[in-house]
């Protein structure tokens, strides 16, 4: 098994901490890892980006020119990245602030209104929780407790009151995602 995953949007999306917590989970599951952030000169509202490679095997080159898994989450990136998944690939998107839907045909599309679930809930810390939720639902390729104890052992003690939330926020995300194409 090997994933060659790119999550792309926003900075404040939580796309470097979803890639983290993936990658995360891939090593508690004796996986081997490669996490890639990439992310411009503003801290919050700049792009940014994150490859995560998670594989049986042993990774011989971390970067990546075109993937198995795409997930955009800002039209910059679905513009960047759709051309870029594999044939058979799948294309992971929140339609929020697109203004335009995939046109590939030799894809699987998905989508997930990720942005308005978190704002309905109130809780918009949980948006990236709620793709990666969407993500495992597709592929699940790290199982959800390892993905738990990766965020747990990735945040700070004092946050831990917000795990329940979490975890109920990738339950909904499995819920919300549809294919599209």
């Amino acid at each position: 098994m090997k994933k060659e995953i790119i999550i792309a949007g926003f900075g404040g999306q939580g796309v470097l901490s979803m890639g983290k917590i993936l990658a995360y989970a891939g090593l508690l599951e004796g996986k081997e890892v490669t996490w890639m952030p990439a992310y411009g000169p503003e801290q919050r509202g700049g792009t940014a980006n994150v490859t995560v490679i998670l594989s049986d095997q042993r990774i011989s080159a971390p970067m990546l020119q075109v993937y198995d898994i795409a997930v955009v989450l800002n039209q910059p990136s679905m513009d960047k990245f759709e051309p870029r998944v594999k044939p058979g690939g799948v294309l992971i998107y929140d339609s929020n602030g697109m203004t335009r839907k995939p046109t590939r045909t030799d894809i699987n599309v998905y989508c997930i209104d990720a942005t308005d679930k978190a704002s309905e809930m109130g809780a918009q810390k949980t948006f990236n929780m709620i793709v990666l939720g969407g993500l495992l639902k597709i592929d699940p390729m790290v199982a959800i407790d390892k993905v738990m104890l990766g965020l747990k052992k990735s945040l700070p003690e004092r946050h831990h009151k917000l795990l329940p939330a979490n975890e109920k926020a990738m339950g909904i995300g499995a819920e919300i995602i549809r294919k599209t194409a």
